[in-house]
């Protein structure tokens, strides 16, 4: 697969990159995060404009979680439970993402890009579940929007040392994944205490 992606890129430029990570996010097995990085090292290389490097890698990423938002509205929960296995979206992923959902609700929307295998699911679950288009494109687009400027601009500082961000991202994803969850818990925790707070008793 990644001759594949890395052909779209080298050929199609700025759309190849919008498309596999479109394609990445709808569940198809793609590494979105060494993809963004990739891309981010081909800016430091100077093939790629940063700013059209951004805007394509943030159209793909929400163009693929639309997608999936709109099949979760237009094919709902029987759809993933009979086809999702084929495209690596388990009955665990599926049990992760409800369960978070639960927790920390539509921000999960925001937080899902930075965990692989939630991101596939997260935007098909907002849309069985009827969340309204305003409130799943205010969070999952800024999410995005987040989540590619960070794998980018590693990509693009790090430069000619690409090999090493490559084995770093398989290396130390889940650590950096659940330390950002942690901040992302003790934020939403703080919030909802204050909320308590103001409410009267």
């Amino acid at each position: 697969m990644h001759q594949y992606w890395h052909h779209l890129i080298e050929h199609f430029g700025y759309v190849g990159i919008m498309v596999a990570l479109m394609l990445g996010i709808v569940g198809l097995p793609i590494p979105d995060e060494l993809l963004l990085t990739y891309a981010g090292y081909r800016v430091s290389t100077g093939a790629f404009s940063y700013p059209l490097a951004f805007l394509a890698c943030w159209f793909g990423a929400i163009a693929g979680i639309s997608l999936s938002y709109i099949l979760g509205i237009t094919l709902g929960l029987p759809f993933l439970h009979k086809f999702g296995p084929k495209f690596h979206l388990t009955e665990k992923r599926l049990a992760q993402t409800k369960a978070l959902f639960s927790k920390l609700g539509p921000s999960v929307l925001f937080i899902c890009y930075f965990i692989p295998g939630v991101r596939h699911v997260a935007a098909f679950w907002a849309g069985t579940n009827a969340y309204s288009w305003r409130k799943f494109a205010l969070f999952a687009y800024s999410g995005a929007m987040v989540w590619v400027a960070v794998f980018l601009t590693i990509g693009a500082y790090f430069e000619s040392r690409w090999m090493e961000v490559k084995q770093y991202v398989h290396t130390y994803r889940l650590p950096v994944v659940l330390a950002f969850l942690a901040v992302v818990a003790s934020a939403t925790l703080y919030w909802y205490i204050q909320q308590k707070r103001k409410t009267p008793g």
